[in-house]
């Protein structure tokens, strides 16, 4: 995961400097002294758009609505088999765990690393052991909001070697995002932002 996340900063610095370099530096000098106010307004235009400027809300709405795991959950009283079965169905990796109650606060998260770590390697049973027993709680939980930046997730859940990472804001539990999500987010960004540029270069703005 480290090493994805590394060759994705990577080539973006390298596309933002390469590219950027050529159009700041070398098209004002080989084109006519004519254009290059409007080529100093383009390339002002360019840096404004920036780099790695996606969303989690971005990715949110890229899944769609339903299919982000807003409406997925289990409860901290719930057995970790029904937990994993609900993953299964609904081919997920992890369930947000809300407390019982009116509330229904979030009280952690459960993975598919945590049934596999904490159930099979150590012999316990799903069908007896209670989700809270195994789940990572809310005081140790990783979170993001809708603004926070996509590469920005990226880094949490590499630094934090988790694969999953709930969304939230003031009013609670918005949906959950995976790695796959965000590094599709950021790979899309990354596409897109070169072929801007080469549309910038080739005299497409």
């Amino acid at each position: 995961m480290q090493g994805i996340y590394q060759a994705i900063c990577s080539h973006g610095n390298i596309l933002k400097y390469s590219i950027l370099k050529h159009v700041r530096v070398v098209a004002p000098v080989a084109r006519p002294l004519i254009f290059s106010r409007a080529e100093t307004v383009a390339a002002t235009k360019l840096e404004e758009h920036g780099f790695e400027s996606t969303t989690i809300a971005d990715v949110l709405n890229a899944k769609g609505k339903g299919a982000d795991g807003s409406w997925l959950w289990c409860s901290t009283e719930d057995t970790v088999y029904d937990a994993v079965k609900s993953m299964t169905q609904n081919n997920v990796g992890a369930l947000v765990v809300l407390s019982p109650g009116a509330d229904k606060a979030i009280a952690g998260i459960i993975t598919e690393r945590d049934y596999l770590r904490k159930i099979i390697v150590q012999g316990r049973s799903s069908k007896t052991t209670k989700v809270g027993d195994i789940m990572t709680e809310e005081n140790k939980l990783i979170t993001v909001t809708p603004d926070t930046k996509a590469l920005k997730a990226m880094q949490l859940m590499t630094d934090n070697r988790i694969r999953h990472i709930p969304v939230i804001n003031e009013n609670g539990m918005l949906g959950m995002v995976s790695i796959g999500d965000v590094v599709r987010a950021v790979v899309t960004e990354h596409r897109e932002e070169l072929n801007r540029l080469n549309a910038y270069i080739q005299g497409g703005y």
